[in-house]
């Protein structure tokens, strides 16, 4: 019986997590497995912390907004631990008229979507924003959103869930899914099997080759996230950044250091089996992009890179969805590397999931079947 429970979770990054608190605070028995011997050990604790609603697919949006609304204003309280939460605003910034034409077009399908992100001057930006170089001709500034700091939350959902009985097994790793009856009920690793009434896959992008066990492909790619932290700085803004090229994204943290992730276009080849490391190329191209932007930054020391995996999804949305084939199973994946500002959202809806007695929000949109022929 050790190895039995209401619901096993495969993966212990931020939406693992944060399902099995929400389940355990409903009373059920849970086992969350991690084939890493660290937990969070991916993109949930390597990423830029965005909690944002602004730039987001419209199906994800609802999502975004509801989290925003409901969970995290008050979640260091519930959790017990401070997770540096800040709501000041998101800023995306163009230098261009081409810039400023993504940035109309999103801000208009966020207004389509009552939601409010609007188009501001780069004059009304530096008033946001003093530190803003002159380059910035306009921006998007959407005045809800705000970021948090993933390490802690992570950590925070994992404490908090142990706290009320959820056992997590780390270095575990999952070989396999299998049904008894037709049903979904045990996962098998490398040493044991472990059985449930449901099963909960949130395994980043290894997702799909544990969902294939069951013959269920959910079509995405892994893709590095590469960022970077400075040294502390005097405190100079807590907005969250990004831009319409897309260069680079971040934010002040509550410590004084800066958190920018971004890309270089290049792909390096990994040469560490499948680890998750920087390349020397894009730090200095991310360092580049930051200072066209904010030149007072120019002589802020790097003091650490890092590199996570994203789950990117073919059409860059998750998939949060039962599966009429396998009854049982609850895939939770996909998140395209914006699944930390929806994760309180997405672990509440999956504890709803497991219940069994409808959701709070539609989820029809990430169902797992939408990339199928329509005959």
């Amino acid at each position: 019986m050790r190895n039995c429970a209401d619901v096993i979770i495969i993966g212990s990054g931020v939406i693992g997590n944060a399902a099995a608190y929400y389940l355990s605070k409903k009373g059920y028995s849970i086992i969350v497995l991690d084939k890493s011997e660290n937990i969070g050990d991916g993109g949930s604790t390597r990423n830029g912390g965005g909690v944002r609603q602004s730039g987001r697919d419209k199906r994800e949006l609802p999502l975004a907004m509801y989290g925003i609304k409901n969970l995290w204003p008050n979640l260091s309280e519930e959790l017990g631990v401070d997770i540096e939460y800040y709501k000041r605003g998101n800023l995306r910034l163009g230098k261009t008229q081409e810039h400023m034409k993504v940035l109309e077009n999103l801000a208009k399908r966020a207004s389509e979507c009552n939601l409010d992100m609007r188009m501001i001057s780069g004059d009304e930006a530096r008033k946001i924003n003093p530190y803003l170089s002159e380059e910035v001709i306009g921006a998007s500034w959407c005045p809800t959103d705000g970021h948090a700091n993933p390490l802690k939350t992570t950590l925070a959902y994992y404490r908090k869930a142990r706290q009320l009985g959820v056992r997590f097994i780390t270095g575990e790793e999952v070989v396999s899914i299998k049904k008894i009856n037709g049903k979904a009920r045990q996962v098998v690793t490398k040493e044991n099997i472990y059985e449930g009434d449901n099963i909960i896959l949130a395994a980043g992008y290894d997702s799909r080759k544990i969902a294939a066990a069951v013959g269920i492909d959910i079509p995405m790619n892994r893709v590095l996230l590469e960022a970077l932290v400075t040294e502390a700085q005097p405190p100079m803004f807590y907005q969250m950044l990004g831009t319409a090229a897309a260069d680079f994204y971040g934010h002040q943290t509550k410590h004084g250091s800066f958190v920018f992730g971004g890309s270089s276009g290049y792909e390096a080849f990994n040469k560490d089996n499948g680890t998750p490391t920087t390349s020397s190329i894009t730090a200095p191209c991310i360092c580049r992009g930051i200072m066209k932007y904010f030149p007072s930054l120019e002589n802020a020391k790097i003091v650490r890179t890092w590199a996570g995996w994203i789950d990117d999804c073919k059409d860059h949305v998750p998939v949060l969805s039962y599966v009429e084939e396998v009854p049982g199973l609850i895939l939770a994946c996909g998140f395209c590397g914006h699944g930390f500002g929806i994760s309180p959202t997405v672990g509440m809806l999956l504890s709803e999931m497991v219940e069994g007695k409808g959701t709070t929000l539609d989820i029809n949109a990430f169902r797992y079947d939408r990339f199928k022929a329509k005959i």
